[in-house]
């Protein structure tokens, strides 16, 4: 069963940029002139979470007609979009879910969102596995990162097929001693100070970090989604 994210809004706030600080050592000969402190240059900081409402219910061919683009905004075409816990209480087989809520390029795992809720853990009946294999000079990734405005993903699969290197996919599946499920589940090795709103979309991410061998970035599809009216509105 295949469900796709429902948010409250397409409508990105602009990142606030993130205060300057100092350089502390200041490498190289030193003029003797006293110099003032050096800033670093200014960074932008990951775009504002915004909240999933639910999950609505869709067939294959529109999870992969979907492939690569942001969750659906909440409208009066949504009102059937449901909580994940509902459901999984009502589904006769297993639910797929894509945390990131979008695809990136393969090369870093995107922040997940909060789809999980109040989840406690250990849960039962969660798996977490990866599908992951990082673009090469010669090969591209199997990944869909932006999706195509005329029959997505057609594009993309012609891309792929024509392709003179071998494709390869790797699907990397979590010890059941390491699951979440796991009654010998440690919260301690992966929630190390702070306070997580989603605590098991946290430990997801650090465990599909973990066996994906891929490193995490702060951004996540509000950035993309951001990134992409930026880049379609100035051409």
């Amino acid at each position: 069963m295949f469900v796709l994210p429902v948010c409250e809004t397409l409508d990105i706030p602009a990142a606030p940029a993130q205060a300057s600080s100092p350089i502390s050592r200041t490498p190289g000969r030193r003029t003797g002139t006293g110099s003032a402190a050096i800033s670093s240059p200014s960074t932008r900081a990951p775009s504002t979470r915004i909240p999933i409402v639910g999950f609505r219910r869709v067939s294959l061919l529109s999870m992969i007609a979907a492939t690569g683009g942001p969750p659906v905004a909440e409208s009066a075409s949504t009102q059937d979009a449901d909580t994940l816990e509902r459901i999984r209480s009502r589904a006769d087989r297993p639910v797929v879910v894509f945390p990131e809520c979008t695809t990136s390029n393969g090369r870093a795992l995107l922040r997940f969102a909060e789809v999980f809720g109040n989840v406690r853990l250990p849960v039962m009946r969660y798996k977490v596995f990866v599908i992951y294999d990082p673009p090469t000079t010669f090969a591209p990734t199997v990944s869909h990162s932006i999706a195509s405005g005329f029959l997505n993903p057609l594009a993309h699969v012609f891309r792929l097929a024509s392709s003179l290197a071998p494709l390869t996919v790797s699907i990397r599946l979590l010890a059941p001693s390491e699951s979440p499920s796991s009654g010998s589940f440690l919260l301690s090795e992966f929630l190390t100070g702070g306070t997580y709103p989603d605590e098991l979309a946290e430990c997801c991410a650090a465990l599909m970090a973990q066996i994906g061998r891929v490193k995490r970035v702060s951004l996540g599809w509000e950035d993309k989604v951001a990134f992409l009216k930026l880049y379609r509105g100035g051409k």
